[in-house]
């Protein structure tokens, strides 16, 4: 089953949304996409769970995100890909991304789990 094109484009824009200070540190905006088995490995290789991403103060972002690809991994379930390039700490520093969304009966998707690999290019 692939998923429609407004689904890509709503899973587009709320990976998007996690990397605009204005959302991502807007705690009942995280909360509502967050899901309660959330987990996150990060590109330093720490873990972190849902409380622990909700917990994070308030920080610069700001990244050029590209090369989306959203893959259906069964219905209402979304693997979604894409590459991270910022300049937070001062020099180049660029990722591969991937999160896994699902589709509620609600029509929302929730974010599950997000990894974010440093590349080896660097």
């Amino acid at each position: 089953m692939k998923l429609d094109e407004e689904s890509r484009r709503t899973l587009q824009q709320l990976e998007t949304s996690l990397w605009h200070e204005a959302t991502r540190f807007d705690r009942a905006y995280m909360e509502s996409i967050l899901a309660d088995d959330f987990t996150e490995v990060g590109a330093s290789g720490r873990q972190y769970r849902r409380e622990d991403t909700l917990a994070v103060a308030r920080q610069p972002l700001a990244a050029q995100l590209s090369n989306f690809v959203i893959t259906t991994l069964a219905p209402d379930v979304a693997l979604v890909r894409y590459e991270s390039e910022d300049t937070l700490t001062g020099k180049t520093r660029r990722a591969h991304r991937s999160s896994i969304w699902s589709r509620g009966p609600n029509g929302n998707w929730v974010l599950h789990f997000h990894q974010g690999t440093l590349r080896c290019d660097e």
